[in-house]
């Protein structure tokens, strides 16, 4: 099997690799949530895991990233035929007033890796965007992004913008972002608070009681 091959080359970051040995398991019978379950996903666990003892970093994460979507191009539709359930659902952006998005993408990317639906917002997401978006997509999880000290407050604002619509209690929130602390998130009444990419999908699951 092909398997230690498809891990190895999401782990290293080499797309072709993942790509053409992801073809040639699924052409060999292996069933597609195989493949999720015991490549793709432990190799991502294993990124965000050397992330955060310093022996992978940033271009790193998103070499991999990008290995594992190589990978995820072929076996999605798979999946979705199969009804394969994710492990839960995350509406992620970049809140009011702040554009930046690689930290975004990386904890979306991360956190995709462990098996979660992400609902990517993207970037200067007005708080009544996720108010609408927790509304119709009914997700487990929101989190938030903020990477200017400024823009810190749309944090608080989209957490009021919740509790308002009555929503806020259907959901987990957790924040992140260079001045966000867990200070911070407690004072705002946060739910969870990750430091790093390759923290959030940990925190994530803990947030939802799965074991990581």
């Amino acid at each position: 099997m092909s398997l230690e091959k498809i891990y190895n080359a999401v782990l290293n970051g080499d797309a072709p690799t993942a790509h053409a040995e992801t073809q040639a398991e699924l052409e060999a019978g292996t069933p597609a949530e195989t493949i999720l379950n015991e490549a793709c996903i432990p190799a991502m666990t294993e990124v965000g895991r050397l992330f955060e003892i310093g022996e992978k970093f940033v271009p790193e994460m998103l070499i991999a990233a990008r290995a594992m979507n190589a990978s995820m191009e072929l076996l999605k539709p798979l999946l979705a035929d199969a009804g394969v359930q994710q492990i839960g659902s995350v509406v992620i952006g970049t809140v009011a007033g702040d554009l930046h998005d690689i930290g975004k993408n990386l904890v979306a990317m991360m956190m995709e890796g462990a098996g979660f639906k992400i609902i990517d917002l993207g970037t200067d997401v007005a708080p009544s965007r996720f108010v609408e978006t927790v509304k119709a997509e009914k997700p487990d999880i929101v989190a938030m992004s903020a990477l200017l000290t400024t823009t810190t407050k749309s944090i608080i604002a989209t957490i009021e913008a919740l509790e308002e619509a009555g929503v806020r209690d259907q959901v987990k929130v957790m924040v992140g972002g260079a001045p966000v602390t867990q200070d911070f998130a407690d004072k705002v009444g946060a739910d969870g608070f990750a430091p790093d990419a390759g923290s959030a999908a940990r925190k994530a699951k803990a947030l939802l009681g799965i074991a990581a």
